[in-house]
């Protein structure tokens, strides 16, 4: 017959192959699902928020081709007519950007003051439309106009007039009451009337006229940006080009869309972490193909060997367990795709976009397909199936078919033991301490990425030699099933890299991982305490909102009996460059109530310098390449202000850099007296839930935020953990995975070991001793694997820590290790990988001692 006829037949004999293996297909084909479904979801989900993000920001630039952007706290409107006035423009819209404070509530309102006249030209989704019932006329056409008058999108209106249930399980009361929206500036309650709707606009969100939102918010003179249409024929480009030099520091145009790209280069660190966990889980997937398909190919020597000799091609032979592989990988890859789908509608209905970490909170995006993106992770469960399967396939095609018809051969499962592991060992350990090296590539860090590639890869080709090393001290003195469970493995240590390839990815990955969160968990705790030394912590509202402790405030507080000192810190953020994110800025006394964690230089003002000193956190340092002494240039006041570098500091908070200048620079460069929050320092004795009370009594219970640091570094650990939530289920993922290596390899080993169980039988051991001799076997095979993935998680944690952490957030931490807890998960997977070991064996150990020595021949 020839080949061409053949090949029909061939592929239904290889593919009917994984139905008769339906408990190791159907192990393949989850753990391929979840390592796609994973990476998937974090990239639907991070998509579907980012395009909902855009869509906002296009409709509230309308028909702009470029904006003005600054400082979130805004700019001087002095630029407006300067722009306006351009050849280049053909109008322009002034628009201030309100945080409004709700009072009692935990979410803000984003109320946008607009010019009603330049509205139409170019934001006319935002042109609002006064209530019907208002009297038809001029009435009505002007009641935008009216300095009180605030229109409402109809989801706003819905949100605003419910009552919402706080973190403590208590309802916030309605914002609306009455036809009013309650709402704060300062520690001042201010009462808008709702006027009408905005129909053009979607989202929580407020317009007014810009004169009213200046006027009730205190913003006079101040815009938050400045929307331009261009003239016929000038190009965005052109137009940057010319108007840029009119600008002063601190501001900058770009294009409507660049927002969403900014907010991606917020999430780009976080969510590249996350994608490379579930590549790694996915990797865990393709272990788990490799181990079952090698066994699969030990046990079907004989079976090839006739096809061998029947005239199979080596070719063919390897083309046909190829597809194995590649069927594999195609419906584990399109179930991890469905999953994946699913998964990242669950996310968006339970949690919205926020991806755990707080960067689109607020969104309430909608889960889409993505033909090019799932047709990409189909083709990585397809890569992964087949690169599990390729290795497999090699040996079987280098076995002669007179060796593969003895029957003894069934049982060599396992690679070759072959020499030169310990040079290979070495090697990638070398390639993996210079990926340490490398910088990042566009803010990721591909050498750190490499590097934990590299250590996976040198923990699992060190097996045969750990197993070597090791069993020979494992095998004195026990009894006889240990030791024939022990002689069993050390005869074959190949086998030790079939059964604990996947046990090894699993394990590196949850023990690096389990470092990483432990060292950063231990460091923020000790961070909060650093920082927060004061008795009470009082805060008007967050940065950009309208809430805002003033000089009358602050000197109210400090009468107040038993304060003995009150330092205050104002948070501002200002744009460096136009293609960076927002750099923090905050004024506030360097020595005081706010601790000041630094890792170089001094809180002492450098001597030599007759510039003002300002103290820099590590990303702003790393960024900027900025060192103690150097100069360090803010845009603050509408002009650049020069600093002296004086020391760095550790800051968990702000991952794209922060500066702390000193409140009296501060306010003397800017003028702005205002604060965002209090450190209060009681004298001896007091009590300081007694002072909170008296502050809520003074200015309002839902006009100031009030905490103990205790319930700060309470509320910022559950942030944190929530944070790592994803970060946990991979790891669970990836472990799972590898306790299904374990099942599919000892099923499939006790197949091919019928004939050895059967001579056991007959010289006296029973079904029962037996299995214990199978649980032996998979508790060593599993401590093995253990034991590199813990030498190589914690090489991974190394790498995470110093190199991966610090080049995509820019934060030092001191490397923590989870003695205990890693204890207590090793003794665990070793003791469930014996109990499934156990249990995949027990078919095996029903067929008859008889029937089992004679197949043997």
């Amino acid at each position: 017959m020839t080949g061409m006829a053949l090949a029909p037949r061939l592929q239904r004999v290889f593919l009917a192959s994984l139905l008769r293996r339906r408990l190791a297909t159907a192990l393949s084909l989850l753990a391929i699902a979840l390592g796609v479904a994973l990476g998937l979801a974090v990239q639907l989900i991070h998509s579907a928020a980012l395009d909902e993000f855009g869509r906002g920001m296009r409709l509230l630039a309308g028909e702009a081709d470029l904006q003005l952007v600054g400082p979130r706290e805004g700019f001087d409107e002095a630029i407006y007519p300067v722009l306006a006035l351009r050849a280049e423009v053909a109008a322009a819209s002034p628009v201030l950007e309100i945080e409004a404070r709700l009072p009692g509530r935990s979410d803000n309102l984003r109320i946008l003051g607009v010019d009603l006249f330049r509205l139409a030209r170019v934001q006319p989704g935002l042109l609002p439309r006064a209530d019907e019932e208002r009297d038809a006329g001029a009435g009505r056409r002007l009641a935008a106009l009216q300095p009180d008058a605030l229109f409402l999108t109809d989801e706003a209106y819905t949100r605003l007039s419910q009552a919402l249930p706080a973190a403590t399980g208590a309802l916030q009361p309605p914002a609306i009451v009455d036809g009013l929206l309650l709402t704060q500036s300062g520690l001042r309650p201010l009462r808008l009337r709702l006027a009408g709707r905005v129909p053009g606009a979607g989202g929580v969100l407020g317009v007014m006229d810009i004169a009213g939102a200046q006027q009730h918010f205190e913003r006079i003179g101040v815009l938050s940006r400045i929307d331009l249409t261009l003239a016929a024929g000038v190009t965005p480009q052109a137009a940057i080009g010319s108007l840029s030099p009119l600008l002063p520091p601190g501001l900058a145009l770009r294009v409507p869309e660049a927002a969403a790209g900014e907010v991606g280069t917020l999430s780009r660190a976080y969510r590249v972490n996350l994608t490379l966990l579930a590549a790694i889980a996915l990797l865990t997937g393709g272990f788990l193909v490799f181990s079952t398909q090698l066994l699969s190919v030990a046990r079907r020597r004989r079976e090839f060997a006739l096809l061998r000799a029947l005239g199979l091609e080596r070719r063919q032979l390897m083309r046909g367990l190829l597809a194995e592989g590649v069927v594999l990988g195609l419906i584990g890859g399109g179930l991890g795709v469905a999953l994946g789908h699913a998964l990242a509608a669950g996310a968006f209905r339970l949690v919205g976009g926020d991806l755990g970490a707080g960067f689109f909170r607020g969104l309430a995006p909608e889960s889409s397909f993505d033909p090019v993106l799932s047709l990409g992770y189909l083709l990585l469960g397809v890569l992964a199936g087949a690169a599990g399967t390729w290795l497999p396939a090699r040996e079987a095609g280098r076995v002669a078919p007179a060796r593969a018809l003895r029957a003894e051969e069934s049982v060599r499962a396992g690679l070759a033991p072959g020499r030169g592991h310990g040079v290979r060992v070495a090697v990638l350990a070398a390639l993996g301490a210079l990926a340490c090296l490398l910088p990042p590539v566009g803010g990721i860090p591909l050498g750190g990425y490499g590097a934990v590639a590299f250590a996976l890869a040198a923990a699992v080709t060190a097996l045969p030699a750990l197993a070597r090393a090791v069993l020979p001290l494992l095998g004195r003195g026990r009894g006889a099933l240990w030791r024939l469970a022990h002689a069993r493995l050390s005869a074959s240590p190949g086998q030790a890299v079939v059964a604990g390839a996947g046990v090894v990815a699993s394990v590196a990955l949850a023990v690096s991982m389990a470092i990483m969160v432990s060292s950063f968990r231990v460091s923020v705790d000790e961070w909060l305490t650093q920082v927060l030394p004061a008795d009470l912590y009082v805060r008007a509202s967050s940065s950009g909102s309208s809430g805002y402790l003033d000089p009358q405030v602050l000197a109210r507080i400090g009468s107040i009996a038993g304060v003995a000192s009150v330092d205050t810190t104002r948070l501002i953020n200002l744009r460096l460059s136009e293609s960076e994110p927002l750099f923090s800025v905050l004024a506030r006394p360097a020595r005081g109530n706010w601790g000041l964690p630094l890792v170089a230089g001094s809180l002492d003002p450098p001597a030599a310098s007759e510039l003002p000193p300002v103290w820099v956190s590590e990303a702003a340092a790393d960024r900027h390449a900025l060192r103690p002494g150097a100069i360090f240039e803010l845009p603050l006041g509408g002009r650049l202000q020069r600093f002296t570098v004086a020391g760095i500091w550790r800051d968990y908070a702000r991952q794209h850099g922060a500066a702390l200048i000193d409140s009296r620079d501060y306010a003397v460069l800017t003028g702005d007296t205002r604060a965002n929050d209090a450190a209060i320092r009681l004298d001896p004795g007091i009590d300081p839930q007694a002072v909170a009370e008296t502050l809520r009594t003074l200015f309002g219970a839902g006009h100031l935020a009030i905490a103990l640091p205790g319930e700060i570094r309470a509320v910022s650990l559950r942030i944190f953990d929530r944070t790592f939530l994803i970060t946990y289920l991979m790891e669970a993922v990836a472990v799972l995975i590898g306790l299904f290596g374990i099942a599919t390899t000892f099923a499939a080993l006790a197949t091919t070991r019928q004939g050895e169980f059967g001579m056991l039988r007959h010289l006296g051991l029973t079904r029962t001793e037996i299995g214990r001799l199978i649980a032996a076997e998979g508790a060593l095979t599993a401590g093995l694997g253990v034991l590199a993935g813990l030498i190589g998680g914690g090489a991974i944690a190394w790498v995470l820590v110093e190199v991966i952490n610090r080049q995509s957030f820019h934060w030092s931490m001191e490397l923590a290790v989870p003695w205990a807890a890693l204890g207590v998960f090793s003794a665990s997977l070793v003791g469930l990988a014996a109990v499934v070991a156990r249990l995949a064996g027990r078919q095996a150990m029903q067929r008859s001692a008889v029937l089992a020595v004679k197949a043997d021949w």
